[in-house]
């Protein structure tokens, strides 16, 4: 994966709190243009009462995550300047899930030929 090159969502499936602190979230399936990626945290905040604040569980994990083109949300509240971003794990580059695809293709005809011999 890097900067320009295209993605598939492969996990779409998200805790409440994103849900809360996001405002455009992938879906899984789609495909999207990799805008940047940079080092970040797993779970940067969660919302109490409304507002976010600090979890620091995720300040223990860092993870590569990357923002793409077709989806903008607001800043991260704890990382002045830094978009709120997605876990790089979430997505596949396009070459990858064509090929897992293709895999599952010829094993289920080779599982058909072999039922049908």
């Amino acid at each position: 994966m890097q900067i320009g090159s295209k993605v598939v969502c492969i996990d779409d499936v998200f805790p409440a709190w994103v849900h809360q602190a996001y405002t455009a979230l992938p879906v899984k399936g789609e495909t999207y243009t990799v805008r940047a990626m940079s080092p970040g945290r797993g779970k940067p905040l969660h919302i109490v009462d409304g507002k976010p604040v600090k979890n620091g569980a995720g300040d223990n994990h860092p993870e590569i995550y990357l923002l793409v083109e077709e989806l903008r949300n607001p800043q991260d509240p704890f990382c002045a300047g830094t978009e709120l971003g997605f876990k790089a794990e979430r997505f596949a580059p396009i070459e990858e899930a064509e090929a897992e695809d293709s895999y599952a293709d010829s094993a289920a005809v080779g599982e058909y030929a072999t039922a049908v011999n």
